[in-house]
């Protein structure tokens, strides 16, 4: 390992041993009981809230992910992306943050999200539970894989080590962390990493701005490309027999720029409507002490979103311009970020910024793996398999949990070939199209029903897998973002269900309506 290489290494290993640390310390009270481990005892300040939901929300497609769409197909696709996310993170926090964390309380005192669409239907049966948790389940599994898919780029990029060697290694010591301290430790490390990705990602924005010449140099290079610094069109990069970008004399070569019409920035901006069914994210609003804290809280995330997301495209077009024949596939192109960081960077500062990367990784899949095992031990185990589970039983069931999703995002992730943007955003129309609307519904329509509800989350869901695996390869008006038509088809079965099945409860009506006056 050469010696920049080790440097590089060293402050990696050193931050990884602070987060290991945070998980030291929160370990004894996270496992005093399930409430602590899974939600932290509702302790959770506006800054903290506000960063370990963007932290834990963002994952390494910012760093990576998103840069590595700028970088091969220009502006228009990562920036109606990042339009998308930065509304719906602003919408998300104005009027679903303090209803639900009220509404969390007051039906049930609720501490996971299945168990607060179970408690708001006054469900004795627990279908809504169960079926919220296989998404999350499924959905974060996935989540997960894309993760681990991040840790084993960077650092097979950086040190050259098998891919499937150092993905492995990754997995196993975000389990290891998650296995420590649950939420509180969870929450903690993800502040720190909102703090390590926001300064990672400007000080790559700022010295490779200026390493190219400046502003104007990048610009005029990117728009050199056809359509790769266009709203309204987009860079079909050329690609030899091999699947690589063809390169002439150094030069790397463009076909004609494509379109990028009204429907196809309506489908990029349905990304925004994620975050309404997103459960990191909504568990964080209903773990914060004081709900009047949340207006703070959201102008922190917000801030923090419009600055990382745009950082984040910016990279990828300065990277065109810096390294344009460096990564000549889509999937090699996520490492754009890396190549940058280790470029222009000494080596133990480009150490630290590469720890950007981990953290979004980390602080990403420790929530989704948190998560997911809550949802089958608290959701599945204790109310249906095992009623009278004691509280040491159901943490132990939690972290077997753990173990059984890390070894299938593994697998998932084996695949080097593997593009982050793409295992996301499935995962994230998932998200979105399965609870995005009920969650919406449950809040803000006393009419919704618990059939209505049922209706929504399976039509969702399912409407997410036809039309990605079925209907999108068909192109033209089925090329849209699974996301927005399953979202929307998710919302007709939930009204029109509702408005064909008996009114709710008079409790169930009385309980929206405390929450409505609150």
């Amino acid at each position: 390992m050469r010696g920049d290489t080790l440097q590089i290494f060293i402050s990696m290993i050193v931050y990884m041993a602070v987060v290991i640390g945070i998980g030291l310390y929160f370990a004894k009270r996270a496992n005093e009981s399930s409430e602590n481990f899974f939600l932290g005892g509702r302790s959770l300040g506006p800054l903290v809230t506000a960063m370990s939901a963007e932290a834990s929300d963002m994952s390494g497609w910012l760093l990576m992910g998103l840069p590595g769409v700028a970088y091969w197909y220009g502006l228009s696709d990562a920036a109606w992306t990042a339009i998308g996310l930065a509304a719906g993170t602003y919408l998300n926090w104005l009027f679903v943050a303090k209803r639900l964390h009220d509404y969390s309380v007051i039906a049930g005192d609720s501490i996971t999200l299945p168990d607060f669409f179970s408690n708001r239907f006054k469900e004795k049966n627990k279908v809504i539970m169960t079926i919220s948790a296989v998404f999350i389940l499924v959905f974060f599994t996935v989540y997960a894989s894309s993760c681990f898919v991040t840790v084993g780029k960077l650092f097979s990029t950086l040190f050259g080590f098998k891919y499937q060697v150092m993905m492995v290694s990754g997995a196993i010591f975000v389990l290891i962390y998650t296995f420590l301290g649950g939420f509180l430790a969870e929450t903690a490390s993800d502040t720190l990493q909102a703090f390590v990705m926001i300064i990672a990602l400007v000080t790559i924005l700022i010295i490779g701005t200026s390493v190219a010449g400046g502003t104007s140099v990048v610009v005029e290079n990117a728009k050199s490309i056809p359509g790769f610094f266009e709203f309204f069109g987009i860079a079909s990069p050329a690609l030899g027999a091999d699947g690589t970008q063809i390169a002439v004399n150094g030069v790397p070569q463009f076909n004609a720029a494509g379109k990028y019409g009204l429907y196809t920035i309506l489908s990029t901006l349905a990304w925004g409507l994620g975050y309404f069914g997103m459960p990191q994210v909504l568990l964080r609003f209903m773990a914060i002490r004081d709900a009047n804290e949340l207006k703070t809280s959201r102008r922190i995330a917000v801030v923090w979103v419009i600055i990382s997301l745009g950082a984040a495209v910016a990279i990828g077009i300065i990277g065109r311009s810096l390294f344009p024949t460096e990564l000549t596939t889509y999937s090699a192109s996520e490492s754009i970020f890396i190549v940058l960081s280790s470029n222009l960077l000494p080596a133990m500062l480009a150490g630290f910024v590469m720890a950007g990367i981990l953290a979004a990784t980390i602080s990403s899949s420790d929530s989704y793996l948190l998560i997911a095992a809550s949802a089958f031990s608290k959701n599945i185990y204790q109310h249906l398999i095992k009623k009278d589970a004691t509280d040491d039983q159901v943490m132990k069931i939690s972290r077997i949990i753990l173990l059984v999703i890390s070894v299938i995002g593994i697998v998932i992730a084996l695949d080097e070939t593997s593009v982050i943007f793409t295992i996301v955003s499935f995962a994230w129309a998932g998200f979105g199209a399965t609870f995005g609307p009920i969650t919406i519904f449950s809040l803000f329509w006393k009419r919704t029903t618990r059939e209505g509800a049922i209706a929504g989350m399976l039509s969702g869901g399912i409407a997410v897998f036809v039309w990605k695996l079925l209907l999108k390869p068909m192109g033209g008006l089925f090329g849209v973002y699974e996301l927005l038509p399953a979202f929307i088809i998710s919302c007709i079965f939930i009204y029109v269900v509702s408005k064909m099945t008996a009114e709710p409860s008079a409790e169930i009506q009385e309980e929206f309506e405390m929450v409505k006056n609150k």
